[in-house]
């Protein structure tokens, strides 16, 4: 039966799955041969090795071969011998060998630099395209390497002629049943895999290597797309656990702190004292606003007329810095209080469910909680998180999955209440009116509520109503100045309302509108603005710590005299004992910011300092003192920590 699989209909198809696998074997031996003077490998560890990277060996070569298993198993009979059949063989099989001989050489090349198999560097590697092909085209003789897998991907092909193997695919007969059993057996084989097999399932050992030698690497960066994260332990820096979390319980302590338990937590009650207000509270995240459009950060262009008005009059935080460059990320920095940790944010990760999140000290007090959103929320897994947190859905999404358990109650915005559309969403008018009439069910139903807006104008393609403000659409000037005279009419109309006198209203930026620069992480690039509008106490306040999106919430609390449980590594910016940094990152590097010391965590177990010059915005290369690093390091270790291990989780 083997035998006239090899030389029957499916002949191509098995002879690529051989050359896949032993080829597969051959990288994982040179792979294995490098690393021999680096670490210490047992029997049995080099035994797993190869056997489970055998079995995930097979599982990629099935999946790159299952559209082909289908083709076999509808082609008729009469047509094996046709022009168009042998067309689409030979184009198929030279597609497969071409992606499996790049992939072969890519993982050989990050091997090199990051001992690794591919991950979510490798993603972000994909991101960012430019960056990644010129770097290629300078380290490597590209035309040579182009040329070379070419040869290599002709060669196979033309052995696989010279052994016949064409013959038996192009003549060879079975009937239907046999093809039935043999097509749908390769296709569900991957199907399973998909499901079954974890990538995470090669990381049983205590020895990274082992683990990282039994993956493949084609599995490896599809499991890093689902999963979206870089393991922190194994990439970056660590100090010994006890000595990480005494650190960070040392920076969150103060004369307000009880910790509730010793040890690996930093939940802690938190006695803020005063007398106790329960306002509503609405938070207009921003679409990427930099303080930088504002004048009261040196803009000349009158472009936030309403925002720079309101900083005249009410609290404002003038050195306030976003933990990242993606909506997603300010929402985690907003909803967690949490520093940025490797690979994308916890908002799109798995296991992000029924967290210790600011909505959920919002429920304790017993206010209803909603996410407002002018686009679709399926975009960037916003609504299975807010769902999954707790938080009511309004929306002007059309995927709606029946029985999804995360979405507690969803709203969505109807053509009849939208005057303005792009393909990002409704414009910000047209949502924060959805916000007012959602506020006011909210009022009639007794309940004190919170809510989370996230606003989508000020993005390209920067389009927006016509007729509202005095500057042509589809530039970002534009679009700044129509979110800012969007919030303005929203204050208009909520300001006639009679819950408005108990309400707070919050304007935050969700990240920058760039946040490329000369330097890596370019901490400019960072800068938002925060307003804070009518607190119990009026009138104009300034708050020109150093700080970060992480402490709006705590600092909030404070000014209304709450005492609540806490999970935050956001810290009450007015308490006196406050140390003032900032926490800020990409995908790969992450960056803590202590007055002008700066460091700056990167993988491979990179650490870089720097002396931040602000007013110049340079950063000097710096050997700064280990009491700042080992803080760093403490605030990215523990909170990678307590996500992954539920630490965070209620």
């Amino acid at each position: 039966m083997l035998n006239k699989l090899f030389k029957g209909r499916y002949s191509v198809l098995f002879s690529f799955l051989t050359v896949f696998v032993f080829i597969s074997f051959l990288i994982r031996t040179i792979l294995f041969i490098d690393s021999i003077g680096k670490t210490d490998f047992s029997f049995f560890g080099v035994i797993r090795i190869y056997l489970l990277g055998f079995v995930y060996d097979i599982g990629v070569g099935l999946f790159l071969t299952a559209f082909y298993s289908l083709y076999l198993l509808f082609l008729p009979d009469r047509w094996s011998n046709s022009v168009v059949n042998k067309i689409i063989t030979y184009s198929g099989l030279f597609l497969a060998l071409l992606i499996s001989f790049f992939s072969f050489f890519a993982e050989l090349t990050f091997w090199q630099e990051f001992e690794s198999r591919f991950n979510f560097i490798a993603v972000d590697y994909l991101i960012y395209t430019y960056e990644v092909v010129n770097n290629i085209n300078e380290s490597y003789p590209l035309p040579l390497l182009i040329g070379g897998v070419l040869v290599m991907v002709l060669l196979i092909i033309w052995i696989f002629a010279k052994r016949r193997v064409f013959l038996g695919a192009f003549q060879s007969t079975i009937p239907f049943k046999k093809r039935i059993i043999i097509s749908g057996t390769l296709v569900l084989i991957p199907l399973l895999y998909g499901f079954l097999l974890s990538n995470s399932f090669a990381e049983s050992s205590t020895n990274r290597y082992e683990n990282e030698l039994s993956k493949a690497g084609i599995y490896s960066i599809f499991s890093a797309f689902k999963n979206n994260e870089l393991n922190y332990n194994d990439f970056y820096s660590l100090l010994p656990e006890e000595k990480a979390y005494s650190l960070i319980r040392n920076e969150l302590k103060d004369q307000q702190t009880t910790f509730l338990s010793s040890g690996g937590s930093i939940k802690r009650n938190i006695q803020n004292g005063g007398q106790l207000y329960k306002p509503n509270v609405i938070m207009i995240t921003v679409e990427s606003l930099s303080a930088s459009f504002l004048k009261h950060f040196g803009n000349t262009q009158n472009l936030t007329p309403a925002l720079d008005s309101l900083a005249d009059k009410n609290l404002m935080f003038t050195n306030m810095y976003a933990t990242g460059t993606r909506t997603v990320r300010g929402m985690e920095a907003l909803t967690l209080s949490i520093p940025p940790t490797p690979g994308s944010s916890i908002v799109r990760r798995q296991g992000n469910e029924n967290l210790t999140t600011i909505g959920h000290i919002f429920e304790k007090k017993g206010y209803t909680r909603t996410f407002y959103y002018g686009g679709d929320g399926y975009f960037d897994n916003m609504n299975e998180y807010f769902g999954s947190n707790g938080f009511d859905i309004t929306d002007r999404g059309r995927n709606i999955k029946i029985g999804d358990s995360y979405l507690t109650k969803r709203t969505i915005i109807e053509d009849s209440q939208v005057h303005f559309e792009n393909a990002w969403g409704i414009c910000d008018g047209d949502l924060f009116d959805a916000v007012i009439q959602g506020s006011d069910a909210d009022v009639n139903s007794g309940k004190p509520f919170y809510s989370f807006v996230m606003t989508t104008s000020n993005h390209r393609p920067f389009t927006f109503p016509e007729g509202k403000i005095g500057i042509k659409q589809g530039n970002r000037e534009g679009a700044v100045r129509y979110t800012d005279y969007a919030i303005s009419e929203f204050l208009k109309k909520i300001e006639k309302k009679a819950w408005y006198n108990n309400t707070v209203v919050i304007i935050v930026a969700d990240h920058c509108a760039a946040s490329a620069g000369k330097n890596e992480i370019d901490i400019d690039k960072y800068h938002i603005p925060c307003i804070v509008l009518n607190l119990p106490v009026k009138g104009k306040k300034v708050i020109d710590k150093l700080c970060s999106q992480i402490d709006l919430y705590p600092t909030l609390f404070s000014l209304l005299g709450w005492n609540y449980e806490s999970n935050l590594y956001g810290q009450n910016v007015l308490n006196s004992t406050y140390q003032p940094r900032a926490v800020l990152g990409t995908y790969q590097k992450l960056a803590y910011l202590k007055k002008d010391s700066l460091v700056i965590l990167g993988p491979q177990k990179k650490t870089e300092t720097f002396l931040y010059r602000k007013s110049t915005n340079e950063q000097v290369p710096n050997k700064l003192s280990k009491t700042v690093i080992n803080q760093a390091m403490a605030n990215y270790q523990t909170a990678y920590d307590l996500f992954k291990n539920g630490g965070l989780h209620q």
